[in-house]
């Protein structure tokens, strides 16, 4: 049985959370569209461009899993109207202490989906 657009957005989000966990850059890198945008706040500072940097940053020291952080992260809200979806995730425990909102714009393309955007606020 194929699985419903809302199942399979929710797994690419739950494999983000995944890669960010384990800092498994593949496994982020194949999420995200080739052309996909990262923007927001990291405390108080701007952050636009692409996802680079936070590929270099996870892959830049130990994984939360290794250092037994307390990473937990949860969709709060999922939809997907055709071709396009979007996805609200909240992360606790980012690092040991952050805390995170992301925003997620998904498109559906080459027959599967991925992150075409990332938007982001600290919240603590």
């Amino acid at each position: 049985m194929e699985k419903s657009d809302l199942e399979q957005v929710s797994a690419v989000i739950q494999r983000y959370v995944d890669g960010t966990y384990n800092a498994d850059i593949a496994l982020l890198k194949s999420v995200f569209h080739k052309d996909a945008c990262m923007n927001g706040y990291l405390g108080d500072q701007l952050i636009t461009g692409t996802p680079e940097p936070f590929f270099e940053d996870l892959a830049s020291g130990p994984s939360m899993k290794e250092k037994g952080d307390p990473y937990d992260a949860r969709i709060t809200s999922l939809s997907v109207t055709d071709r396009i979806a979007s996805a609200v995730l909240y992360e606790s425990g980012f690092r040991g202490s952050f805390t995170f909102e992301d925003h997620f714009q998904l498109i559906f393309d080459e027959e599967k989906w991925q992150i075409i955007s990332k938007t982001f606020t600290t919240i603590a």
